[in-house]
């Protein structure tokens, strides 16, 4: 029997801006349970004032109270260890459900950062309600927009020679991905650096468009559940995601000609293991039925991910 565990996001359960192998496990489970999750997200800054009349969990103020400020500014619950889980293996997280947790979410802009620095030089934070029944996101000038949650930070720790990395830069063991399409009904596969694989989760999104270009999504704490798996020495080296429709791979760097490069060659390799094409082959599938998509442009290490309909993988 496979067994089911809650993970509430609060101070002894929350790491704050890094990923680290020696960040102790919260939360020990066997390959193929599923954990519920609650995430929370946001800065003492980022918090409404108390006229608004949102509810900030008393998790939230609990832990900017008791947990230190990290590298980066993401609140990662976890890490959660799966026995089993060695170097050399991946972890398939199973994304099954996504809830808007809070009544509230934010978006800033802030000076020297975003895709426009130079076009918008000044601070601004707005915070919107959102609409968890119906699950809708009430931008302040009155535009209804419905929500996809997803958990913009979503990793492994990476390996205990790369010490303690900030969460602001996603790199080849995931963390601050912010791919929209991480959702509810989606699976991720992530290579594996350390004993019991050390999953974290954070920073979620009410609702991202692709390049998430002024810095920040609707940033809001979400519920989600997952289904934690560990598949025996594939030697993956990079994430790479499923849907029920495409096959997404992806990468980041700095140049994002380079990220598009390396997430192009990943489809690339996907389609011959798949379908037995050729390297030539699968280069021209992509060239007329892949799309290849800025995931965000504000990370440090931009993302690029490329999304082909898994109906083109069919009858070969």
């Amino acid at each position: 029997m496979k067994a089911h565990h809650t993970l509430i996001g609060d101070a002894g359960t929350v790491h704050r801006g890094v990923f680290a192998a020696d960040i102790p496990p919260v939360l020990t489970i066997k390959s193929g349970d599923t954990v519920e999750i609650t995430t929370l997200s946001g800065d003492t800054d980022d918090l409404p004032d108390a006229s608004r009349g949102f509810t900030v969990r008393p998790q939230h103020s609990n832990l900017l109270a008791k947990v230190p400020a990290g590298q980066g500014p993401h609140l990662m619950t976890g890490p959660i260890a799966v026995e089993g889980a060695k170097p050399g293996d991946e972890l398939v997280v199973d994304i099954q459900a996504m809830e808007l947790e809070d009544d509230w979410g934010w978006n800033v802009i802030k000076p020297d950062k975003g895709t426009l620095p130079e076009d918008f030089p000044d601070l601004r934070r707005i915070h919107v309600a959102l609409d968890q029944k119906r699950r809708i996101v009430n931008m302040p000038w009155g535009l209804e927009i419905p929500a996809a949650p997803f958990f913009g930070v979503i990793g492994v720790a990476p390996a205990p020679a790369d010490g303690r990395l900030t969460s602001v830069i996603p790199r080849s063991w995931g963390g601050n991905i912010d791919c929209k399409h991480l959702g509810a009904g989606a699976t991720l596969h992530l290579p594996v650096f350390n004993k019991g694989a050390l999953f974290s989760v954070g920073d979620g999104h009410a609702v991202q468009g692709d390049g998430e270009v002024c810095i920040t999504a609707i940033e809001t704490g979400l519920r989600g559940t997952v289904r934690l798996s560990v598949e025996k020495n594939t030697g993956i080296n990079r994430p790479w995601a499923e849907t029920a429709t495409h096959v997404v791979t992806m990468a980041f760097d700095p140049d994002l000609n380079i990220a598009a490069k390396d997430a192009l060659r990943e489809m690339i390799k996907y389609i011959v293991r798949a379908t037995g094409l050729s390297a030539e082959d699968a280069y021209s599938l992509c060239s007329v039925a892949a799309d290849v998509h800025v995931t965000q442009l504000v990370n440090v290490s931009k993302g690029i991910h490329v999304m082909l309909a898994k109906t083109y993988l069919r009858g070969h």
